[in-house]
């Protein structure tokens, strides 16, 4: 049986039966679509869910860059569904944490990193009752947590620093759509979540103990590809990722027209969406390249370290071989002369 693997980034607005209808009928159309491509290139389709670490493709959307282009961004209700139409081959690419792509190796699926995203610092967090004074006082507490890799991560950061072992806490899982739910009907003393239920639980008087600020370059969502797909799509694949990095330009220069025009996708008031993006950081071009370029690259690192974690806490069922896992820098777009 196929585990549940919801991921941690439900949509921010939109209800999970309206988001699958509606990307069925896209992909269903997407057919007809491509026999109207202007170009003569492969089809190239990128799922995600919504995430504001993932916002500059569809950015790049709104302002025009993959107008007359092969290139179809596919917007899905959560990470599960990302993944299923990744190993259906409906999709072509997709935007995932790191851990996903580390669960998708291990069910037999050949998939290459070709961008950083972004890494999380402090966009998730550790939330607990205000009678709890601190990471110490969590001893013997109930902690609700996601069973993902995401969620092990930031518990595992917060109990090494209070010094507690999982054997000092109770652990139960919770679902990402219920951590609201479980924290304010005291299901749980603590809960690792992330936004928008951090701000809301926030508003309601939770006090924050450990978030990913204290755990950098430790989660972190990746551009993947299919492998099979590289060398026919890889016109397309340079296109996406060179109306990204322009799209951040973008958000750089004209902050208040990037908020204006990711507002409606993101659900949320103009004047906000700037905010959803201070606990993260988006590498650059430079920062990309360094990432994934080389036999050492220091996210091939990264993702060995975090294949481990998984494994220790059973979100991996068995070692995965190092080989599997293969990072590419040479799709990222040449730096400027």
């Amino acid at each position: 049986m196929e585990q549940h693997y919801p991921g941690r980034r439900p949509g921010l607005r939109f209800h999970t039966s309206h988001f699958f209808l509606r990307a069925s009928l896209l992909l269903a159309l997407l057919a007809g679509i491509f026999a109207c491509a202007p170009t003569n290139d492969p089809p190239l389709r990128v799922g995600s869910n919504v995430w504001p670490g993932y916002e500059p493709l569809y950015l790049a959307r709104e302002l025009g860059l993959y107008a007359d282009t092969a290139i179809h961004l596919v917007e899905l209700p959560t990470a599960t569904s990302v993944m299923h139409h990744l190993r259906n081959g409906t999709i072509e690419a997709a935007c995932l944490t790191l851990d996903e792509f580390l669960s998708q190796l291990q069910k037999g699926m050949d998939l290459q990193v070709v961008m950083v995203m972004d890494f999380s610092r402090g966009a998730d967090v550790l939330l607990a009752n205000p009678a709890i004074p601190d990471l110490a006082g969590l001893r013997g507490k109930t902690i609700g947590v996601e069973n993902t890799a995401t969620g092990a991560i930031l518990l595992d950061g917060a109990l090494s620093e209070a010094r507690l072992d999982l054997a000092d806490v109770k652990i139960k899982y919770v679902a990402s759509g219920e951590h609201e739910k479980a924290y304010l009907r005291h299901k749980v003393d603590a809960i690792v979540t992330f936004e928008p239920v951090k701000s809301r639980l926030l508003r309601h008087g939770a006090k924050p103990l450990f978030d990913s600020s204290r755990i950098p370059e430790r989660i972190i969502d990746v551009l993947v590809v299919r492998k099979d797909v590289v060398d026919t799509h890889r016109r397309s694949l340079r296109k996406l990722l060179q109306g990204y990095f322009l799209a951040r330009q973008q958000m750089q220069s004209d902050p208040q027209k990037a908020a204006r025009l990711m507002a409606p996708r993101l659900g949320v008031p103009t004047g906000e969406v700037l905010a959803l993006f201070r606990e993260l950081s988006l590498p650059d071009l430079d920062e990309n390249r360094r990432l994934l370029e080389g036999e050492a690259a220091p996210l091939l690192k990264s993702a060995r370290q975090l294949a481990r974690l998984m494994l220790a806490n059973h979100l991996l069922t068995k070692p995965l071989e190092s080989e599997r896992i293969q990072v590419r820098a040479d799709l990222l777009p040449e730096p400027p002369r």
